[in-house]
C-alpha cells in the first residue's frame, strides 16, 4: 500500500455545473438545515448541505411513532414535516448563507404545480447552489406523491421545475429504488431537464411490533435507510452510470465510512451524501470525507475524479 502521508489528494468534484471542493454532502432529512451539525464540525469543510425537503406550506408530518430501529438500519415515517418555504428562506437559508455553506435546497410538492411554485419562489434567491427535486419520498400517506415511480410523472415534475427555476441552476432529480427499471426513470428525468441524479431514496418498509403484533409506526409504512440498503444503492448507481455515463450522480444509501463512499464513486457516483450515520455520529460527514481521502491515497490516487466509475473498466 502507498504511504498515505506522501500522497496529496485532490478531492474536488462536480455535479454538472455545480463545482464542489469536496465530495461528501449531507443527505436530505438527516441533518435539518445544518445548524445542529455545525456544533460538531465546520459545515463549510464538506461539499455541501442538502436541506430537509421544503414544501410550500407548513406540514405537520405523519402520526407518531415515526422511527424504529431495524437490523443494520432504521425506518422512518416523518412525512416531510416542515415549516414551509417562507420560513425556510427567512430563517434557515439566511443562516446557511451567512455561515458560508454551499446549499442544495431539496423541494417536495403535493402536485406538479407545487414543485413549479417552489422553484419560482427560490428563483434568484441568494445562497441556493442547486435544487434537489424530491420526487421519491416513500413515507407519505398518499402514494401518488411518489412521482419517481412512473417515468411520465417523474418527467412532468422535472420539466415544471426546469421551466420555473433560475436559468442555469443545477437540478438533481432524486430517484426511488422501488421501481422495476430505475434506468428508465433516469432517462426520463434527464430528458425532461435534470442536470443530474440523487440516488437512492429510502426503500418502502414496515416493522411489526412484537408485543402488539401491529405496525410499529404510526404511519404503518416508512422509509428504510442505513447499511442494509447500501448494496441496493450501489447496484442502482452502477446500472444508471453504465447507461448514462455522462450524467453526474450524487450517490447515497447506508454510507458509514470512507470505504463505503469509495464503493459508490467506483460504481459511478461523482459525490456522496451521508444520512443515517449522522444520527449516532454527528461528525460523520467530515470523518467519512477524511477517511475517503486516506482510502484514495492508500491506493495511489491523487485525484478523486480518477476513481469515478472505475468499476466499469474492463
Amino acid at each position: 500500500m502507498t504511504n498515505i502521508q506522501h500522497v496529496q489528494v485532490d478531492l474536488s468534484t462536480a455535479l454538472g455545473k455545480l463545482q464542489l471542493p469536496a465530495p461528501v454532502l449531507t443527505a436530505s432529512g438527516c441533518a435539518g438545515y445544518g445548524r445542529e451539525l455545525d456544533s460538531y464540525f465546520d459545515i463549510t469543510s464538506i461539499g455541501a448541505i442538502v436541506t430537509k425537503s421544503i414544501m410550500m406550506e407548513p406540514r405537520s408530518g405523519r402520526a407518531t411513532p415515526r422511527m424504529a430501529e431495524t437490523p443494520s438500519g432504521m425506518i422512518n415515517s416523518i412525512g416531510l414535516q416542515g415549516s414551509g418555504i417562507e420560513s425556510f428562506i427567512e430563517h434557515d437559508l439566511a443562516w446557511l448563507r451567512k455561515r458560508g455553506a454551499r446549499t442544495i435546497v431539496s423541494i417536495a410538492g403535493n402536485n406538479v404545480l407545487e414543485f413549479g411554485r417552489l422553484a419560482r419562489r427560490l428563483r434568484g434567491v441568494e445562497g441556493v447552489a442547486g435544487l434537489e427535486i424530491n420526487i421519491s419520498c416513500p413515507n407519505v400517506a398518499n402514494r401518488g406523491l411518489v412521482f419517481a415511480c412512473n417515468p411520465g410523472s417523474a418527467a412532468e415534475v422535472v420539466a415544471e421545475v426546469r421551466k420555473h427555476a433560475q436559468p442555469g441552476l443545477p437540478l438533481l432529480a432524486k430517484l426511488s429504488p422501488d421501481v422495476t427499471d430505475i434506468v428508465e426513470i433516469a432517462h426520463s428525468v434527464i430528458d425532461a431537464g435534470a442536470d443530474g441524479l440523487a440516488m437512492i431514496n429510502t426503500l418502502l418498509g414496515m416493522v411489526i411490533d412484537p408485543v402488539t403484533l401491529r405496525p410499529q409506526l404510526g404511519g404503518r409504512t416508512g422509509g428504510l435507510s442505513g447499511p442494509a440498503i447500501r448494496p441496493v444503492a450501489v447496484r442502482a448507481v452502477y446500472q444508471v452510470h453504465a447507461a448514462l455515463p455522462q450524467v453526474p450522480i450524487l450517490g447515497m444509501g447506508g454510507i458509514r465510512s470512507g470505504r463505503d463512499a469509495l464503493e459508490f464513486l467506483a460504481a459511478g457516483a461523482s459525490a456522496v451524501s451521508v444520512g443515517t450515520a449522522i444520527f449516532n455520529d454527528p461528525s460523520a460527514p467530515l470523518r467519512i470525507q477524511n477517511e475517503l481521502r486516506d482510502e484514495l491515497a492508500s491506493r495511489g490516487f491523487s485525484r478523486l475524479r480518477d476513481v469515478i466509475g472505475i468499476a466499469h473498466q474492463a
